[in-house]
């Protein structure tokens, strides 16, 4: 394991660059990394067989040998820094926390690369989705029912947005995860026999009525417009969550996961 450096100073050129790769998408773009926080979220990473890069501590909130307990396990030794209170309230993205950022070395998230570990692959699809809370709960949804992929259409962001990392929970990490252009998408799905059952409001089946026993793909939209046509006019079948109130949307990850533990709950039979 490396010896551990301090840093005590907010001018330290390196805690400049945390903040720079924090909060600027071009530049973890650049660099081909990003700034990951708290300690739920770095074991996920772990899991998620990321490498880590530089990882800073404040031994107030966290201990010098509770952080090398949670590295006992690597192959590769992370730059290890402790920082002053003062370093770690300037860096840290959230109010409350745990002690523990790092800066991690970004996956390639390539349709190309994707790969199932089934024949039978249920997948959650997700196009231009622009509010990072929103694709961190998919995430999380995707996490909780153990699919087999999310895919990301047409994507207004990055991937490793803090916003995203923090709503997911770390999720992001453990997920299989692949990014490309609807038409991409659209065409790996007809190429891999995989079923299209679009969320939309017209031409629409009861979701409960569809068979999701086979290879199947649940794609969802933005709230404000739903999913382009060129969705639409690929879909399998539309599918519909009936609804009794006033209003005729529910936020897209609460409608993603009722429909796919509907999907889950078949395929459990």
């Amino acid at each position: 394991m490396n010896a551990i450096k301090q840093i005590s100073s907010l001018q330290n050129s390196l805690i400049k660059s945390v903040l720079v790769l924090k909060d600027k998408s071009r530049e973890r773009k650049k660099t081909g990394e990003f700034v990951l926080e708290g300690s739920r979220e770095f074991q996920l990473a772990l899991k998620g067989k990321y490498t880590i890069k530089t990882l800073f501590f404040n031994e107030a909130i966290v201990t010098e040998k509770e952080i090398l307990e949670l590295l006992k396990n690597l192959k590769h030794s992370p730059e290890l820094i402790k920082v002053s209170k003062e370093v770690y309230q300037k860096i840290a993205y959230r109010e409350t926390t745990e002690g523990i950022i790092a800066i991690a070395k970004a996956k390639s998230h390539l349709l190309s690369d994707l790969k199932f570990n089934t024949k039978n692959p249920l997948i959650l699809i997700a196009e231009a989705t622009e509010k990072p809370g929103n694709i961190g709960a998919l995430l999380r949804t995707a996490d909780a029912a153990k699919l087999d992929a999310v895919l990301i259409a047409n994507p207004k962001g990055d991937l490793y947005n803090p916003n995203i990392i923090r709503s997911s929970i770390g999720c992001v990490f453990t997920n299989n995860v692949a990014m490309g252009s609807t038409e991409e998408i659209i065409s790996f799905l007809k190429d891999n026999d995989i079923a299209i059952y679009c969320a939309a409001l017209t031409a629409s089946e009861n979701y409960t009525k569809i068979d999701y026993s086979k290879p199947s793909a649940i794609v969802v939209g933005t709230e404000a417009t739903g999913l382009s046509n060129e969705w639409l006019d690929n879909s399998t079948q539309n599918i519909i969550i009936p609804m009794e109130g006033e209003i005729d949307s529910m936020n897209v990850s609460v409608s993603a996961a009722i429909v796919i533990f509907e999907a889950k709950r078949q395929r459990a039979l």
